[in-house]
């Protein structure tokens, strides 16, 4: 198994499109096959990371699959125009 742990920073100002970003992720859980655990959440601390994602996959194949999915990428795409920072960290459980 695999797990994924992704945190951004997002531009001020740019909350609602951080939500509707968050909310597209959530979406993808049991529709992209490959994702066996998902936890999305928004930092309720100031000062860090404002958000993360935590997922779990059965192999690094999968989780290469969920990156290329058209679905994910999507989704992807509006983080990246909102985003100042992301960092991430895949390693085995």
């Amino acid at each position: 198994m695999i797990r994924h742990i992704v945190m951004w920073k997002f531009r001020p100002g740019r909350e609602a499109e951080m939500h509707a970003f968050l909310d597209g992720l959530r979406g993808l859980y049991g529709v992209i096959p490959q994702i066996r655990e998902q936890e999305v959440g928004v930092s309720c601390a100031p000062g860090g990371y404002d958000a993360a994602l935590i997922s779990v996959f059965e192999s690094l194949e999968d989780l290469e699959a969920y990156k290329k999915d058209p679905r994910h990428a999507a989704v992807s795409a509006l983080c990246k125009a909102i985003r100042t920072d992301r960092v991430a960290v895949d390693y085995e459980v």
